[in-house]
């Protein structure tokens, strides 16, 4: 038995949504597979914001930004490991996409947002201009727009069917095999996701991840199982971004979500195995996880009292009476003293003290000139110091990136997001995108907005492509 479609889209989350709804627009009958049982996957679970450039949000708040700056900071950031010719269509293609999702109904209101939660526009990474667009309901809503756009446009979505292999006719991809049906297409396009939950291929292609032992704790979606590598190896696909993904640092006790795990509390020092402070705490996870990764030996978090129990109630992890469970267990060092608590964290005393004393004398009352804390407290909308570090007992908790989101590590793609083999050439009739389709997340991911603009830019780019 087999069946027919121009397009066949393997994986339904928002990049193949995206290129479903992209494909049905550009004339082609479509047909979906995804793995479990709905449809969104890792990006139903984000926050949903896009990182864009040049976008009519950003103009109807006065700010001038262009592709092109956009394309230099993400370029830049990644040291130019990236291939250029690829990151220069995805920013020029970033800022339409966001285009094209409020066309379909995604609200993204033109007002400023100090956080990835709150819909507007926020400061999605380490850029000088606000590139984070953040839509109404999450990534939750940015789904559901795009799955409204697919029924309407006329894809067939089948769930809960994971797709074998890929059909391979005289070097070309002519569909696949999915529950032993054939299914037949012009092309095929695979976006099946990362490997985020595949612990082998974690230690192959992502082993970062297996530094954080047993804290890590992954947030992807279930289906983020990897396929898209033995799609690839039928075709001698060429694999880029080995090495490369998403860990965001946390308390050692946290094991979900910051929005279901919590938040640190705003009063904290980051130090390291000297007793030193080293970083801004507050700094994007475009950066933060490669600091705390540079320092030598372990690096601690350190609040006192007065912070532990100003936490807000109703967060599984960062909440007064768990962080107190955690020191009665002894996993969280606990002192009444900060010479004393040095002792306990292995670091010298004369240090962890002084350390405290500069943070209390500067940022408590506003300033922060070594590590400009303030700053960053103030775009997400502080109005506030914090309170200074001095009630004890004192607490320090380990602190480390443990929370895996995305791996970058896939199929190479070119700027039409057509998959090469290893000998850099197109592999006819198969297309990629998100994190099955790799080039575009690099080894420092660029900000908040990031995975989910590839995911759309490049699934909208994927869809017209393999519609063509």
């Amino acid at each position: 038995m087999s069946v027919d479609a121009d397009v066949v889209v393997i994986g339904g989350g928002g990049a193949g949504l995206a290129a479903a709804v992209s494909a049905a627009e550009h004339g082609a009958s479509v047909m979906l597979f995804e793995s479990e049982k709905e449809l969104g996957g890792s990006t139903q679970l984000s926050a949903g914001m896009l990182t864009a450039a040049g976008t009519s949000v950003q103009r109807e708040l006065g700010i001038e930004d262009a592709p092109e700056r956009f394309f230099q900071h993400y370029l830049d950031l990644n040291q130019w490991q990236l291939k250029p010719g690829l990151l220069k269509t995805f920013c020029r293609e970033a800022g339409p996409a966001v285009e094209w999702l409020i066309g379909l109904g995604a609200e993204i209101p033109a007002k400023v947002s100090h956080d990835a939660h709150t819909p507007g526009l926020t400061r999605a990474g380490v850029e000088d201009v606000w590139r984070g667009h953040v839509p109404k309901d999450q990534g939750y809503g940015l789904v559901q727009v795009l799955d409204r756009a697919r029924r309407k446009a006329g894809a067939e979505a089948v769930l809960n069917t994971r797709v074998e292999r890929l059909l391979v006719e005289d070097g070309r991809v002519a569909g696949v095999v999915a529950d032993g049906i054939e299914v037949r297409a012009n092309s095929v396009i695979v976006t099946s996701g990362g490997f985020a939950q595949d612990p082998a291929l974690r230690s192959r292609y992502y082993p970062d991840a297996d530094a954080a032992g047993e804290d890590l704790f992954v947030v992807a979606a279930p289906g983020s199982r990897g396929d898209h590598f033995a799609f690839g190896e039928q075709v001698s696909a060429s694999i880029t971004g080995e090495g490369w993904g998403l860990l965001l640092p946390t308390a050692y006790f946290q094991r979900l979500h910051h929005w279901q795990s919590g938040f640190p509390p705003r009063s904290r020092v980051l130090v390291n195995a000297h007793g030193r402070r080293f970083m801004d705490e507050d700094a994007s996870y475009a950066v933060s996880s490669g600091i705390i990764s540079a320092q030598d030996g372990p690096v601690w978090m350190v609040f006192d009292e007065r912070a532990r129990r100003d936490l807000p109630p109703g967060y599984a992890h960062w909440n007064a009476d768990h962080v107190l469970s955690e020191a009665d267990a002894g996993r969280t060092l606990r002192a009444d003293t900060l010479e004393a608590l040095a002792g306990k964290m292995n670091v010298p005393a004369d240090a962890l003290r002084a350390t405290v004393d500069r943070w209390n004398a500067q940022l408590p009352t506003g300033e922060d000139p070594e590590f400009l804390r303030h700053e960053t407290l103030s775009a997400k909308g502080a109005t506030e110091p914090p309170a200074k570090i001095a009630t004890g007992p004192f607490f320090a908790a380990r602190t480390l990136p443990a929370e895996l989101v995305c791996t970058h590590a896939g199929l190479e793609i070119d700027s039409s997001a057509a998959v090469l083999d290893v000998r850099g050439n197109r592999v006819p009739g198969l297309f990629a995108a998100g994190e099955a389709g790799a080039g575009v997340l690099g080894f420092r991911y660029v900000g908040g907005g990031n995975a989910v603009a590839n995911a759309v830019t490049m699934g909208r780019i994927a869809g017209r492509s393999a519609a063509a």
